[in-house]
C-alpha cells in the first residue's frame, strides 16, 4: 500500500483507453495491491474518486467514496466502492450541469453537464457482478471517474470555455461554493 503520484493534465498516459482487467486477475494479490494504492492515494489527496490511469496503471479500475470532503462541501457522502470493468448506461437524456474538479487538473474547476440518472454495471475485486442505479452527485462522480478509463478529462466536457477557472477566483466571484 502506498500513496502514488497522480498524473496531471498534459501527460499522454491520461489520454489512453485503459485495458479491461483480465479474468485471471480477479481475487489476486496484484489487483488488491492496485486497489489499495488507489484508495490510499484518493484518501491522501481528498478525492471523491480516482481511476487507475491517473496513477499510471492502464487498467479499467476506479475507486470512489468520501464522507465530508472539503473540496465538495455541499456534496452528499459517496459510499466507498471498487469498480472494475464498468459499463455506464444513461437512464434518460436529462443532464444536469455541475462544477467538477480533478486530482489530475489541480486547482481548476469547470462546469460539466452529466446524465442525471445512470445504471452502472461493474465487477468487484472477487469478480462478482454488480448493477446499480445512481443519481445526483454520486452519478456525477461515477461518470467523471469512468471517463478517465477512456482518456477523457473533465475539461473535454466543459459547458462553455467561460465556465472554467481557478478555484480561488471562482469562489471569490461567488460561482463556486
Amino acid at each position: 500500500m502506498s500513496i502514488r503520484p497522480v498524473l496531471r493534465l498534459g501527460d499522454p498516459a491520461l489520454r489512453q483507453r485503459a485495458t479491461e482487467v483480465p479474468e485471471s486477475w480477479f481475487g489476486s494479490e496484484h489487483l488488491q495491491a492496485l486497489i489499495n494504492d488507489l484508495i490510499d492515494t484518493k484518501t491522501a489527496r481528498s478525492g471523491a474518486g480516482l481511476a487507475a490511469p491517473q496513477i499510471h496503471a492502464p487498467w479499467r479500475v476506479v475507486v470512489v467514496g468520501m464522507a465530508h470532503n472539503p473540496r465538495y462541501p455541499d456534496a452528499a457522502p459517496v459510499p466507498e466502492r471498487v469498480i472494475i470493468n464498468p459499463l455506464i448506461t444513461p437512464l434518460s437524456k436529462t443532464t444536469i450541469a455541475g462544477w467538477e474538479g480533478c486530482l489530475s487538473v489541480p486547482g481548476l474547476r469547470g462546469e460539466v453537464a452529466r446524465w442525471a440518472n445512470i445504471r452502472l454495471q461493474w465487477r468487484d475485486l472477487q469478480g462478482r457482478c454488480h448493477r446499480e442505479h445512481f443519481s445526483g452527485f454520486e452519478a456525477r462522480v461515477m461518470q467523471h471517474e469512468c471517463d478517465h478509463l477512456d482518456g477523457v478529462l473533465f475539461p473535454d466536457r466543459l459547458q462553455s470555455p467561460t465556465a472554467f477557472g481557478f478555484e480561488e477566483e471562482l469562489q471569490a466571484s461567488g460561482r463556486l461554493p
